[in-house]
């Protein structure tokens, strides 16, 4: 399906190419400002432990280059998308903005996929190129806040191949008020059901469902923040955008910090913590596997606690 408008909502609908978010068109000029209700909300702890360098490949529209909150975290820019070094669109900057505010010592790579003029299987070639890029690049965590209805044989091999690296792939659950458990409402990346992806729904400020975001006990792993998230826009401006792409990017941020404080981690460890820790909530009790929403300190203490133990248990193997 090529791509449509729908009222205020932009819809993507192409394989690999589905984005819904909602733009607020209140812009303000960028103030370094990002501690609005989705930071409180995940329980972010007070003080940030980096360790070691993590690098995050944002699958998406591209990532203005010269934003301020931004540019000093971006390592490369590669473009598969034939339209250039940019972000005309904005989606992929305020996706990077999440995950840099979030975890400010990360490193982006912007790999941009998004031409609204290609066609979808243009649009599935110029995804499993950047996807492969990334894994090439041995990147920590791929973002990938997209996709769409259909399964590719060939995007599937390239995420095995990051399964295989220990690559984690953080996606969009998707914005179409589905249960993607059932076949027939499938929504890929997150259908493949592989063990490196975590899958994301969203949640509103009252921890609720936001009404477009899909769900599923088995193919969701977790809800994150997701309604009228502000985040840096291109030309060093700030806005707010609506959808389970931005709930991705809380857990990508997430996910980076706690690869770079416990680096040990393998990368199903992570998302065992990510999933465990999450906060339950009775209005998300049956919309994914974990039944909640996420919750940074929770997921930092609990690798706090199983580095305790693997320490402990080293000791006691060295005294034997």
């Amino acid at each position: 399906m090529d791509a449509f408008w729908q009222g205020p909502c932009i819809y993507i609908d192409m394989k690999t190419l589905l984005i819904s978010a909602l733009l607020i068109l209140s812009f303000q000029a960028f103030a370094g400002n990002y501690s609005g209700w989705g930071i409180a909300s995940i329980n972010l702890p007070a003080k940030i432990v980096a360790g070691r360098e993590i690098t995050v490949a944002v699958l998406d529209t591209g990532i203005d280059p010269n934003h301020e909150l931004i540019k000093g975290s971006l390592v490369r820019f590669l473009d598969y998308s034939g339209t250039g070094k940019n972000d005309s669109h904005g989606h992929g900057t305020h996706v990077a903005g999440i995950i840099k505010s979030i975890f400010p010592k990360v490193k982006l790579v912007a790999l941009k996929y998004y031409n609204p003029k290609y066609s979808g299987k243009q649009s599935l070639d110029a995804t499993v190129k950047a996807l492969q890029a990334a894994v090439d690049m041995n990147v920590d965590v791929i973002n990938y806040s997209g996709g769409g209805p259909e399964s590719s044989s060939a995007e599937l091999a390239v995420l095995k191949e990051a399964e295989r690296k220990g690559i984690i792939i953080v996606v969009a659950a998707g914005n179409e008020s589905s249960n993607i458990d059932q076949k027939a409402n499938a929504f890929y990346p997150a259908a493949y059901g592989l063990s490196n992806i975590i899958s994301v729904s969203a949640h509103d400020e009252s921890l609720k469902l936001i009404k477009s975001s899909n769900w599923g006990k088995k193919l969701v792993d977790l809800a994150a923040p997701g309604k009228r998230i502000k985040s840096a826009l291109p030309y060093n401006r700030a806005g707010f955008l609506t959808g389970t792409s931005q709930a991705t990017a809380f857990v990508t941020g997430v996910v980076a910090m706690l690869k770079s404080q416990f680096p040990k981690l393998s990368y199903t460890e992570v998302k065992e913590i990510i999933t465990a820790s999450a906060k339950e909530e009775v209005a998300l009790a049956y919309n994914s596997n974990s039944g909640g929403r996420l919750d940074a300190k929770a997921a930092v203490l609990a690798a706090q606690r199983k580095q305790a133990k693997e320490s402990i248990f080293n000791s006691l193997a060295k005294t034997n």
